[in-house]
């Protein structure tokens, strides 16, 4: 199964070809690699030469932006309520993946319908997408990743979304201390996102590999729900990883317990130019019947 947003207006990915999209955020147009797109370009207008910013890859690894029109230290877009700042970073990223915005949609709409408080947990939790998507559907949210630089950006898109007052903790810590914490501290939540990276070292030397790491640390996260959970929401983009294997994952340790329906699939933006679609990553979501 297919998973897409088609209500961005303050984004929008114009092209894509020869490992390169042409995105617009806001009123600023970037053009940046990625690995997915072997097609070709179909016509190299315009478009793709009036270009605020250009992120060329290095062949001695990394790369960086070549801006070709004055733009702003930051700025930033709107998804329904929600607000957030975007900066072109030294690693090609912009703060925000906008193909997630079908899961925001989705825990907005999970939390909304509840009809009862809701506590959510965010790991890996970046800059604060998902969190701000359950904080203005009503949630009680706690929001960790081990990069301060992220959490204060996430603080910051809180702030510009007007959530700011909202129970949101934002948390600095390695996700799966503060995980094991959690559980001798006797907290439950009622919702757990989170968005895994391939592979990571740990402030000790600790080494997270995806394939090795996913199945025990879901196992762990299982003692961390509450009595009548209301969702796990798991986000993947490590390449390989199919979706049949996230369902087999819920199955094993959220299915199993509770019941419940899983639904997995590829999540994916839409090309204007083409009305193709740019797959990006998988999602698995298991929720309460």
């Amino acid at each position: 199964m297919l998973y897409m947003e088609q209500n961005w207006k303050d984004y929008e990915l114009i092209d894509t070809g020869n490992g390169e999209k042409l995105e617009r955020w806001g009123d600023v147009v970037l053009r940046r690699p990625d690995p997915q797109i072997i097609w070709p370009i179909s016509n190299e207008n315009h478009q793709w030469k009036n270009v605020h910013g250009h992120y060329s890859r290095s062949s001695s690894g990394g790369g960086q932006w070549n801006m070709k029109k004055p733009i702003p230290d930051r700025w930033s877009i709107q998804y329904r309520d929600l607000k957030f700042h975007i900066k072109p970073t030294s690693f090609k990223h912009t703060g925000l993946f906008p193909e997630q915005a079908v899961n925001w949609a989705w825990m907005m709409d999970k939390i909304a319908n509840a009809n009862r408080p809701i506590k959510v947990l965010n790991l890996f939790a970046y800059t604060g997408g998902a969190t701000l998507a359950c904080a203005s559907a009503g949630a009680e949210v706690c929001h960790v990743d081990a990069a301060k630089g992220m959490v204060q950006w996430a603080k910051e898109n809180a702030q510009l979304s007007g959530l700011a007052d909202r129970p949101i903790r934002f948390i600095t810590d390695d996700v799966f201390k503060f995980v094991q914490r959690e559980q001798r501290r006797g907290n439950k939540y009622d919702a757990i996102i989170m968005d895994p990276p391939s592979y990571g070292r740990g402030p000790n030397g600790e080494t997270w590999k995806l394939e090795e790491s996913l199945y025990p640390f879901l196992e762990f996260c299982t003692t961390i729900m509450s009595d009548n959970p209301l969702f796990m929401l798991i986000n993947s983009y490590t390449t390989g990883l199919s979706p049949t294997v996230l369902e087999n994952l819920l199955t094993m340790t959220m299915k199993n317990r509770y019941e419940g329906k899983i639904t997995c699939g590829e999540i994916g933006l839409p090309i204007t130019n083409s009305g193709m679609v740019l797959p990006c990553g998988i999602l698995g979501r298991w929720e309460s019947s």
